[in-house]
C-alpha cells in the first residue's frame, strides 16, 4: 500500500521550507517529507489558527536513545481539531520524563502540507510524521451515526493504523484530539498487554446492551456475538495497539466485516467507530487502569452538558462527547473541568474571560 507522511527534521536550516515527495507502497497512504529549513515557517493557503511556540522539552539524564526506548504516538490531524491536538501534545510532552523518545504518528486527510508547518512552527523539535489517509476507503461503509462529528472519514481511520505506520512499528498508543495527558505517558506505553491486540480502560458498569440496535439483539445469529464473553464497553479514543498483530491476523478486515454488515443489511449499532471495534474485541483486551481515560468531559452526544470528574487518580482527562473545551471556554460559557484544559491551550489569540 502507498502511504504519503510528513516528517519533521531539526538538523537542516536556511530561508525557505521544503518538501520532498517520496512514493511508497500503501494503496491508501501516501508519504511525503516536510524538512523545516528555516526559523519562521509560514503557513500557505488553507487558514489555520495561529500558535505559539511551545518550550522545548528534554529527556533526562536516564533517558535511553535506541529504538527500544522509542514512544509512538498516533492521533487524527484535523483543521476543525487542530486546537485540540495542540494542546494534546503539549500535555504530553510537558509530563514525559524522556520526551524526546516520543515519536508522533499523524494521520490526515488533507490540508496535510499547512497542518505539518502548523505543528513545526508550534513544536520546533517535535519528532512527527504525518499519513494522508484516503477516505474512500472507508466512505462507502460509514452509515450515519447520532452526531455528524462522527460520521466524518477521519474518525475511521484508527482502524487502519496498521496499513499506514511503518513494519517496524509494533505497538502505538492511539489518543484522540479531545484530551490531555497529566501523567508520564511511558506508564501507559509499558504496559503487560499479555498478548492482546488492545490494551485499554474497560467499564463493565455501563450498559452494553445499549450500543446496538433492537435488531441485533433479536437476530438469533448477531446475539451469539458476545457469548461466552464479559463483554464491557470500552472506549476508542485511548488504546494501546498491537499493530503487529492486528496486521498478522487481520483485524481491519474483521472490523469492515461489521461495518459492511451495519452499511448493506441492517442497522445494527448506533455511534460510529465504536461499535465495530466493540463487536471484534469486547472481552477480549487487556484492562488498564481507569485513571487512563477519564472520559465523557464533554457531555453526551446531544447537548454536551457539563459533567464532574469521577473520584480516584486521573492521568488523562478525555472531552469526549459534544462539548469541546476550547469551544465552551470562547463562548465563556465553559464548564468547571474546562479550566483543566485551558492551560495547554497554545492558541496565540487566547484570552479567556478568567483572565480578564
Amino acid at each position: 500500500m502507498a502511504f504519503r507522511s510528513f516528517t519533521s527534521s531539526h538538523a537542516l536550516r536556511g530561508i525557505l521550507s521544503l518538501f520532498f515527495l517520496s512514493l511508497n507502497y500503501n494503496n491508501y497512504f501516501y508519504a511525503t517529507e516536510a524538512i523545516r529549513l528555516g526559523s519562521i515557517i509560514r503557513l500557505p493557503s488553507c487558514k489555520l489558527l495561529p500558535f505559539r511556540e511551545a518550550p522545548v522539552f528534554r529527556n533526562d539524564k536516564e533517558c535511553g536513545s535506541n529504538k527500544n526506548d522509542l514512544i509512538n504516538v498516533s492521533m487524527t490531524l484535523d483543521v476543525n481539531y487542530v486546537r485540540g491536538t495542540m494542546a494534546a501534545i503539549f500535555s504530553i510532552l510537558q509530563h514525559s520524563s524522556c520526551p524526546e523518545n516520543v515519536h508522533f504518528h499523524f494521520l490526515a486527510a488533507h490540508d496535510t502540507e499547512e497542518l505539518s508547518m502548523a505543528i513545526k512552527s508550534t513544536f520546533p523539535y517535535l519528532h512527527f510524521k504525518i499519513y494522508l489517509f484516503d477516505s474512500e476507503r472507508v466512505s462507502d461503509k460509514i452509515s450515519k451515526s447520532v452526531r455528524q462529528a462522527l460520521d466524518q472519514p477521519l474518525n475511521y481511520a484508527r482502524i487502519y493504523l496498521a496499513d499506514a505506520l511503518p513494519d517496524d512499528i509494533g505497538r502505538v498508543i492511539y489518543l484522540d484530539s479531545d484530551l490531555i495527558v497529566v501523567d508520564d505517558i511511558a506508564k501507559l506505553w509499558d504496559i503487560d498487554m499479555e498478548e492482546k491486540v488492545v490494551a485499554a480502560p474497560e467499564y463493565c458498569h455501563a450498559n452494553f446492551t445499549t450500543y446496538f440496535t433492537e435488531e441485533f439483539w433479536k437476530d438469533p445469529e448477531l446475539s451469539k456475538t458476545f457469548e461466552g464473553k464479559k463483554a464491557c464497553y470500552f472506549n476508542t479514543g485511548v488504546m494501546v495497539m498491537d499493530i503487529e498483530k492486528w496486521r498478522r491476523e487481520g483485524y481491519t478486515e474483521k472490523v469492515e466485516g461489521w461495518m459492511r454488515v451495519q452499511k448493506q443489511q441492517k442497522k445494527i449499532y448506533h455511534l460510529g467507530s465504536l461499535p465495530p471495534f466493540l463487536l471484534v474485541l469486547a472481552g477480549n483486551i487487556k484492562g488498564v487502569d481507569h485513571r487512563w481515560n477519564q472520559h465523557g468531559l464533554g457531555g453526551d452526544n446531544f447537548e454536551g452538558k457539563c459533567r464532574t470528574l469521577h473520584p480516584g487518580r486521573i492521568s488523562l482527562l478525555h472531552w469526549s462527547g459534544k462539548g469541546k473545551p476550547w469551544l465552551r471556554l470562547d463562548s465563556r460559557k465553559p464548564c468547571s473541568i474546562d479550566h483543566l484544559w485551558a492551560p495547554y491551550d497554545l492558541y496565540s489569540s487566547t484570552k479567556h474571560f478568567f483572565d480578564e
